[in-house]
């Protein structure tokens, strides 16, 4: 089974997105499943996890709503407010839904970078902890040493880091970024999605752009902790079967079919539990 660990539905006449506007262009528009549902079965995907693109509980539950009435998507990794009083109620109640999967603040977007090492951030996440409960973590090369002193903190914390953490792929910087993401790596219960990468290269982008990334990532996480994500429609106007195989171009050649099949599939299942029936 084939799984997009990594896409987005949205409408920006819901008015609770923000970073959406007439300016940022083709983004601009609904995306919904009618648009992808083609082009996963083109590139022969049995599911999807959807991912927020708003800080709010109205989106999750937007998105919550489109998993009964899509058959291609597995789960949604929605929004909670990390400091409300009200998280604990908020998250019991979306975990009665089976399609609530992960939650992700949005980190980049926040003036403090240090966001995610505030206290009461820091008791949300335990009870995430407790739970053994997904966070994907939407990160940026300067929130790095602090993920990494999180992890310090709380090395039970079952997470996911989304598109490599933007590393610099435009220039070609590696450093910092690699040690600081190979330190996060020896953490065996966080993951990274091999996901929004041709968002961060230049416009005219190579193949061999994208190398030195991926086979950094897939050496510190190994080929069990790493999951592939469209990223669409964020991708545009990068289609979606070239962000397939610019990943497969890009893969170390001692990655197996075997491998792939964790890549492509697996790993996400494991780490969101999905209840999958047969497709």
């Amino acid at each position: 089974m084939k799984v997009d660990s990594h896409q987005h539905y949205w409408k920006p006449s819901r008015n609770d997105y923000g970073w959406l506007t007439p300016e940022t262009g083709v983004l601009y528009a609904d995306y919904m499943p009618d648009q992808l549902h083609p082009l996963l079965q083109q590139y022969n995907f049995d599911r999807t996890i959807v991912v927020q693109a708003a800080p709010t509980i109205a989106e999750t539950e937007f998105l919550l709503s489109l998993c009964d009435k899509e058959e291609t998507l597995a789960g949604v990794v929605g929004w909670l407010d990390l400091e409300s009083d009200g998280f604990a109620r908020d998250f019991a109640r979306l975990l009665r839904n089976p399609y609530f999967v992960g939650i992700r603040p949005m980190l980049q977007d926040m003036d403090d970078d240090a966001y995610i090492l505030r206290p009461k951030v820091i008791e949300s996440l335990k009870a995430l902890a407790e739970d053994d409960f997904p966070i994907d973590l939407q990160l940026r090369p300067r929130h790095l040493p602090h993920v990494v002193r999180l992890f310090e903190k709380m090395p039970k914390l079952k997470a996911v880091i989304d598109h490599l953490a933007k590393p610099y792929i435009a220039d070609g910087t590696l450093e910092p970024w690699k040690q600081q993401i190979g330190e996060i790596a020896r953490h065996g219960n966080v993951y990274c999605k091999l996901s929004g990468m041709v968002t961060e290269a230049r416009q005219q982008w190579s193949p061999a752009d994208f190398i030195p990334y991926v086979h950094h990532i897939v050496d510190v996480f190994g080929t069990d902790r790493i999951m592939f994500g469209s990223d669409w429609p964020v991708c545009l106007p990068t289609e979606y079967g070239e962000v397939v195989k610019l990943l497969l171009d890009a893969l170390p050649e001692t990655v197996t079919n075997e491998d792939r099949e964790k890549l492509f599939g697996s790993n996400a299942i494991f780490f969101y539990q999905l209840k999958l029936g047969t497709v």
